[in-house]
């Protein structure tokens, strides 16, 4: 246990200390080590112990930058939403919402490559009100996953705020959910011993980041400083997304293979999938079903189709803006005819 502990806390002081030069992000650095270290459901109980302190740390050391204006569009609305998704925790595996914060983050790939007029030009502040849907948003993602920081930076950018200003306004943002989802987690018994412990190496490091990097800042301009928030968002969203789905296909066994038809499939947690394209039909998807699964309406024709055929495979199908169709898979003398048959609108 001292030995992650030590990890972690060497970890976030480097994790936090970049946070702070891009506008955010240290938590979606952390999580893939994280998920190393503890259950996922815990993970965020241990990321808001940190968070919280860093957001504490960053209002005392650049609280005059705060821009008011944007927190008070922005607290209301995510309040109800951090209640919302903490409470879902309890009923969605979050490394499901973790991969799509990775692709989310990893949109902002094709920004790395754009001139200082391109940005200029096309950095226009959205209408004041698209903070009430970015703090609901927020709020909802944050109570999940713990970590809101870099997934919405960039909406931060938009809005002309000098790199002291987003710093600041996001701590200050920020604090009020993460208090919020400490209390909703404990409740929920959302915790553990391990996840509090790390989650107090996070908060130390914090505070030794939050004092340091104020002597940094003024030594970047305002274009480096965005050019750094995209790149660690989309460096982040890559790692996330390797991590996550790495968890995803171990987890919930996921694979890839071949049937007797030569069709590739896929294989969900006790599900069977069939992935099969050709240019006259599409994409299909085929779930291989037992026969009592059909609907009495069709168990007629397999019942029939038994007097010739030995066996029987069946399998729904699915296509993309067409009705459903039963598949019959049968052989005679190691020869396989297929039946389809339409699935009829009840």
């Amino acid at each position: 246990m001292l030995f992650k502990i030590s990890l972690l806390f060497i970890s976030t002081i480097f994790a936090f200390w970049i946070s702070a030069i891009c506008g955010g992000g240290a938590s979606l650095i952390l999580l893939p080590l994280l998920n190393v270290l503890l259950h996922a459901s815990v993970v965020p109980f241990a990321l808001t112990i940190g968070t919280f302190t860093s957001s504490a740390s960053r209002i005392v050391v650049f609280r005059k930058y705060i821009s008011w204006k944007i927190f008070f569009w922005f607290v209301p609305f995510s309040i109800p939403a951090v209640l919302l998704g903490a409470w879902l925790m309890k009923y969605v595996n979050p490394l499901y919402l973790q991969l799509i914060v990775a692709l989310f983050l990893m949109s902002n790939i094709p920004e790395l490559f754009r001139t200082h007029r391109q940005q200029e030009k096309e950095e226009r502040p959205y209408p004041v009100f698209i903070l009430a849907i970015v703090g609901f948003f927020a709020g909802f993602v944050s109570g999940v996953t713990g970590a809101i920081g870099l997934l919405f930076n960039r909406f931060y950018l938009r809005y002309g705020l000098s790199k002291e200003q987003i710093v600041a306004t996001r701590a200050a943002n920020e604090i009020f959910l993460h208090f919020i989802k400490l209390v909703i987690y404990i409740l929920l018994g959302l915790y553990s011993r391990n996840a509090f412990f790390l989650g107090i190496s996070i908060a130390v490091a914090t505070v030794i980041s939050a004092y340091t990097v104020k002597y940094v800042l003024p030594y970047l301009s305002e274009y480096m400083f965005r050019k750094i928030g995209y790149g660690a968002m989309a460096v982040s969203g890559i790692f996330l997304f390797y991590n996550t789905s790495h968890h995803i296909l171990l987890n919930d066994k996921v694979a890839f293979g071949k049937n007797r038809y030569d069709e590739t499939t896929m294989n969900w947690r006790n599900s069977n999938f069939a992935l099969e394209f050709a240019i006259s039909d599409g994409l299909e998807i085929e779930r291989q079903i037992n026969a009592y699964e059909l609907p009495s309406i069709y168990k007629k024709t397999y019942d029939s189709l038994q007097l010739i055929y030995n066996p029987i495979y069946i399998e729904k199908v699915y296509k993309l803006g067409d009705k459903r169709t039963f598949e019959f898979n049968c052989f005679k003398e190691n020869v396989c005819t297929k039946i389809e048959v339409e699935e009829e609108n009840r």
